[in-house]
């Protein structure tokens, strides 16, 4: 047991599942033995606002908030967020972060034509000013294992091993099983495991990162009728009008060639129903 306090500082955007990821976090050092305090803000999450949350440990902890330069490890779901939270990480701490970008709707300034308004800075650019650093192919990781959504496991993995000395695995496996829902427990484990065996080289996984892809052509609307239930939240928030609930009320793209890739529908889907794929990586992968 360590007795001074240490903090996890998770962040990203609505959807990805930060509120649920620190409860993951805190389970599993409470199962350690830990004293662990939490404190989250989400604000407008579920419109694809940022949320983060604070969690510190140790023998005894009074406060949940980490002051800024005070982080040990700074966990980010996305990495614009990384680079808006990074005030927060100490010096000598770790930032693990997926090279996923989101962007806002409401950043596509010419959606015909694809373009956006968001920071075009590249995931590599975090090398500058961090020298302790993971990027993680998160998304792509978790897909590769049947569903993108899991690609917070694959980042939990990558953290745990930062957190050896505190938690042991048995521990992370339960504080999943206990606060993942059911349906969606199996491939979470792989994304926690795949994380785990990750390895990095200056910074990056095993592998080349790729460069955030700026599309000129509609991505993939990738649909799962059998997890559909018809609820009709995509449909009524996607921007360009490109699903549609057919006869048997369930999710169908009319439109695909209008989508921009902002995945406000594959974030809000509560059944993990639809994914929004670049066209170059459903190439690039045969």
């Amino acid at each position: 047991m360590a007795s001074e306090t240490r903090g996890v500082l998770l962040v990203g955007v609505g959807g990805q599942g930060v509120v649920l990821g620190s409860s993951v976090v805190a389970a599993a050092l409470l199962d350690a033995g830990f004293d662990v305090k939490t404190s989250e803000v989400h604000g407008m999450a579920q419109r694809g606002g940022m949320v983060s949350s604070h969690l510190r440990f140790g023998e005894r902890v009074a406060s949940p908030l980490i002051p800024l330069g005070t982080a040990d490890v700074l966990l980010a779901f996305e990495w614009a967020e990384a680079l808006r939270w990074l005030v927060y990480l100490k010096p000598e701490g770790t930032l693990v972060s997926s090279v996923d970008s989101i962007v806002p709707p409401l950043a596509c300034s010419d959606r015909r034509a694809w373009n956006s308004r968001y920071p075009a800075e590249h995931p590599a650019a975090l090398r500058d000013f961090v020298g302790n650093l993971r990027l993680v192919e998160a998304r792509r990781v978790a897909g590769e294992l049947g569903n993108p959504k899991a690609a917070s496991a694959v980042l939990f993995g990558v953290l745990s091993l930062l957190l050896e000395d505190f938690v042991g695995v048995e521990s992370w496996e339960r504080a999943i099983r206990t606060n993942v829902p059911k349906k969606a427990l199996d491939v979470n484990l792989s994304g926690f495991r795949a994380g785990r065996e990750l390895t990095f080289e200056h910074g990056r996984p095993s592998g080349s990162v790729p460069p955030p892809l700026e599309p000129r052509t509609p991505p993939v609307i990738e649909l799962n009728q059998d997890w559909c239930k018809g609820c009709d939240i995509c449909v009524r928030f996607c921007p360009e009008h490109c699903l549609a609930l057919d006869e048997r009320e369930k999710v169908i793209a009319v439109a695909p060639e209008l989508c921009t890739g902002c995945r406000l529908c594959e974030f809000l889907c509560p059944d993990f129903a639809i994914a929004i794929t670049p066209r170059e990586a459903v190439l690039a992968g045969g």
